[in-house]
């Protein structure tokens, strides 16, 4: 049942959150650079983030209102069948809080008298499709987050109730922290730190000074990434990367069967040819055949 336990290659899950103005598009960019490979930025800040064209190539998605998770999901879909090595999803706060977000979903339902309960059933299963759809990713995924003031209300000794800050939190689900391998706040300083809402599995950036990121912490990152075993593609990974063939070089079916064919040792390393047929049948648009299951 149980194995040694052994570290695998993996991609980046990246969370930058600071308030307005705190430069998270700007290191965000600067890190994505580090990581390398062809950059896709989904922009909810209206165009804000084309400023930066000049820092490093990349390709831009906007998104306009109403934020709904399903354009979130739609857009992080469609950079990984693309085959980007890098996606930046600025801001992610926009589905938690914007307009058409999650939040106000939830306030329509009740404004119509539908029950609180009732109402964060299909919000709690969207966040969770939102969630899902980036850590399935097949490539490195940086998310921006806007920050606000956390307060508490607590009572003293005397009963008197007082308002105590926390410190800033990022403006999307309580907990979405966790989902991330690093989570940095950047402040009105333009630096970054692992502090607040912050946490860092790769202990690189925790208790360290604040820094204003660069292209050389997102190197460090990807040096962190890059050690342990390599992992064999998944299956997700897999129809990812037979359909931009399909949809950017303008494969047919059997040009992807005769590639996969071809490279059997490495591109579809631990992945059943049933599994790899199937695949190509849905991506054909043609029904797996009845008999066809997946190898011992």
């Amino acid at each position: 049942m149980f194995a040694p336990a052994t570290r695998q290659r993996r991609k980046l899950r990246l969370a930058l959150a600071g308030p307005s103005g705190s430069g998270k598009t700007y290191s965000a960019l600067c890190m994505a650079a580090g990581l390398g490979g062809k950059v896709a930025l989904v922009d909810t800040e209206r165009g804000s983030a084309s400023l930066y064209s000049d820092l490093v190539p990349f390709d831009v998605a906007e998104i306009e209102p109403p934020y709904t998770v399903g354009k979130y999901v739609a857009a992080i879909k469609s950079a990984g069948e693309a085959g980007y090595g890098v996606l930046v999803i600025d801001s992610l706060s926009h589905a938690w809080a914007g307009e058409g977000g999650i939040l106000e979903t939830v306030d329509a339902v009740q404004a119509r008298g539908g029950n609180k309960f009732v109402a964060w059933g299909p919000a709690g299963k969207a966040q969770n499709e939102l969630v899902n759809a980036i850590l399935a990713a097949p490539m490195h995924v940086i998310v921006t987050m806007r920050s606000k003031q956390e307060y508490a209300v607590e009572q003293d000794a005397r009963g008197k109730q007082t308002i105590r800050k926390l410190g800033m939190a990022p403006v999307q689900r309580d907990g979405l922290e966790y989902e991330f391998d690093v989570v940095l706040d950047i402040g009105q300083d333009h630096l970054a730190r692992a502090t607040g809402a912050g946490k860092d599995r790769t202990r690189l950036f925790a208790g360290q000074e604040p820094i204003a990121l660069s292209a050389g912490d997102g190197a460090r990152l990807l040096a962190w990434l890059d050690q342990g075993e390599a992992a064999g593609p998944s299956v997700a990974d897999l129809r990812g990367t037979i359909g931009g063939a399909l949809k950017l070089r303008g494969w047919t079916v059997a040009q992807v069967a005769a590639a996969l064919a071809r490279h059997d040792a490495t591109t579809a390393d631990g992945v059943p040819a049933s599994a790899r047929a199937e695949l190509i049948q849905l991506l054909a648009g043609d029904p797996p055949a009845a008999n066809s299951r997946p190898e011992d």
